[in-house]
């Protein structure tokens, strides 16, 4: 949960940051963009440390990371000395989201893998819905730089939870060395692999449809629907509750329909919610509810359909969970970067450009599946 907190929980605060920093609007927006590419360089890394060293260690050693970056966050003196320690909180972020998924997939299989993988994302679901609403109360109450000591705070809770509860499911006799070179071998093979580039292209794109909306939100709450820093819970409900229900349908399917007939339904509720969404954005002027709740529909098709992408490239390199997890999250960490940087500074004012990509970005990401679909093995 420490990834969507450190991203959702200061969109209210972007005008005050930018006011007592003095820089603009598109510079507040790299606060997302270091972030986010710093998440995905050390993503790369996060799953074969893993592999290596159990998965225990290092989840509690980058969570107390992060806590160290937050609170360099709160007690930045500049601009720049916030970005630095932006990109020290990616750095550590991503490891309980991606080592998460190896344990899982460590514990368990087919269906009841599937049905735990969506329990998570339905938990992990919670965070980016409650993190604007906690942001834009702690602003009023305490000023942006609270909003990142609460993320230091909760991070160290996190960690010494782990410490006491935390198990370890992958044995001493089942590690692999972490060595530079054999590592880059081991992506350049998954690389080169026609399937596994396909699955990651199809999770990327889906997500991408969505965080356009999340790089999005400062602009289009503040601006196009004129709401304000307590009201971002107007976007992150009703995408995020799709998130949530999207992520118990695909619990539900677990062993009641194959892999490819959990995809299929997702994309069709994906493409139900990108022609509703398009119809809105070109037939009525911008307001409430009718702007954010399409959003939501989309959502549910993206998150019945990322458990099973998920455990299908898992499951295509069972020595190496770990590194597989790390590769998926680079590419969609690295594009949503891309997104927070370049798209939403030029698409957020603009809520029909905005339905326009997000439809761009679900059609490109069933496409890259449908081509997937000749390649993956027989169930």
């Amino acid at each position: 949960m420490l990834g969507p907190f450190s991203i959702d929980t200061f969109f209210p605060a972007f005008r005050a940051m930018g006011a007592d920093f003095g820089v603009s609007a598109a510079a507040m927006q790299q606060t997302i963009s270091v972030y986010l590419i710093a998440y995905a360089g050390m993503s790369l890394f996060h799953g074969p440390i893993s592999d290596a060293y159990g998965r225990r260690r290092p989840i509690i050693a980058f969570t107390l990371l992060f806590a160290l970056a937050s609170a360099g966050c709160a007690l930045a003196p500049s601009f720049h000395g916030l970005l630095a320690f932006r990109a020290l909180q990616g750095v550590a972020a991503g490891a309980g989201l991606i080592v998460g998924r190896a344990i899982i997939r460590d514990r368990f299989a087919g269906p009841d893998a599937q049905r735990l993988m969506s329990h998570i994302t339905l938990i992990f679901g919670v965070a980016p819905a409650l993190a604007p609403v906690v942001g834009g109360w702690l602003l009023g109450l305490g000023g942006w730089r609270s909003l990142f000591a609460l993320l230091a705070a909760f991070s160290v809770l996190v960690a010494l939870w782990c410490l006491l509860a935390l198990p370890e499911t992958h044995p001493a006799k089942a590690r692999s060395p972490f060595a530079a070179r054999p590592l880059a071998r081991l992506y350049g093979r998954m690389l080169r692999d026609r399937l596994t580039r396909r699955l990651i292209l199809a999770t990327m794109f889906n997500f991408g449809a969505l965080f356009l909306y999340i790089a999005s939100a400062p602009a289009l709450i503040l601006d196009v629907l004129q709401l304000n820093e307590r009201q971002f819970a107007w976007l992150f409900v009703p995408a995020i509750g799709g998130m949530m229900t999207g992520a118990l349908l695909s619990g539900r399917l677990a062993g009641r329909r194959t892999p490819i007939q959990t995809v299929g339904l997702a994309y069709r509720l994906m493409a139900l919610g990108t022609v509703v969404n398009l119809g809105v954005a070109l037939l009525l002027a911008p307001g409430l509810p009718w702007t954010v709740l399409p959003i939501g529909l989309v959502g549910i098709g993206i998150s019945c359909a990322f458990p099973t992408l998920a455990l299908l490239l898992l499951d295509r390199y069972p020595d190496h969970r770990g590194a597989a997890s790390s590769l998926q999250a680079f590419f969609m960490l690295l594009f949503n970067a891309m997104t927070a940087g370049l798209l939403a500074p030029l698409l957020a004012h603009h809520p029909l450009a905005l339905a326009g990509a997000a439809a761009a970005l679900s059609l490109l990401g069933f496409m890259v599946w449908r081509m997937a679909l000749g390649l993956l093995p027989p169930a």
